[in-house]
């Protein structure tokens, strides 16, 4: 299999799911709430029906399987580097993603992600919230990809602009 045809396992049901050959079909993201959280590993452990529906996965094949699974080809590495250094440090990350549905089309969303922390303080998930992309953002942002795909710029430091500081009022349960 090629790489654009990964395979990934889920944690929970230990069935394997293909991911989807991506299709150049911009799906519209209408704005509404799209939640997803992991473990601390990145696994799902829940997403909203929002994001069920619009990314077209059930929940019971969805939970279990790795946020990867969304990974659109054409993002950068260094663009997920970044993101889980800027998180494993306690810090919300926000930036553009370009996301594959299960069907292959695709849709660009502004992404926020922040740790979910014990009452220890120590990480035992995440939450992401997904808004719309600006618009005029995502020329840019599509071309500095594009720019930056190879490994030789997984450390560019372009990727570590999208962290964002809010301070020690990191979601907290316990």
């Amino acid at each position: 299999m090629s790489n654009l045809h990964k395979v990934f396992t889920n944690t929970v049901t230990n069935m394997k799911f293909v991911q989807a050959k991506p299709i150049d079909i911009n799906k519209i993201y209408e704005g509404k709430a799209m939640i997803t959280e992991t473990d601390a590993e990145g696994i799902i452990t829940y997403a909203n029906r929002n994001f069920l529906e619009f990314n077209a996965f059930e929940r019971k094949e969805l939970v279990g399987l790795p946020h990867s699974i969304l990974r659109h080809p054409d993002m950068p590495k260094g663009v997920f580097r970044a993101m889980w250094k800027i998180i494993s440090q306690k810090k919300v990350w926000r930036g553009y993603v370009k996301n594959m549905c299960r069907d292959g089309t695709y849709y660009w969303a502004l992404v926020y992600i922040q740790p979910k922390l014990d009452e220890n303080g120590d990480i035992i998930g995440y939450i992401a919230n997904r808004r719309d992309a600006y618009p005029d953002a995502i020329k840019d942002v599509e071309e500095k990809y594009t720019a930056l795909k190879g490994d030789e710029h997984m450390d560019d430091e372009y990727f570590m602009r999208t962290e964002l500081y809010h301070g020690e009022d990191v979601a907290c349960y316990g």
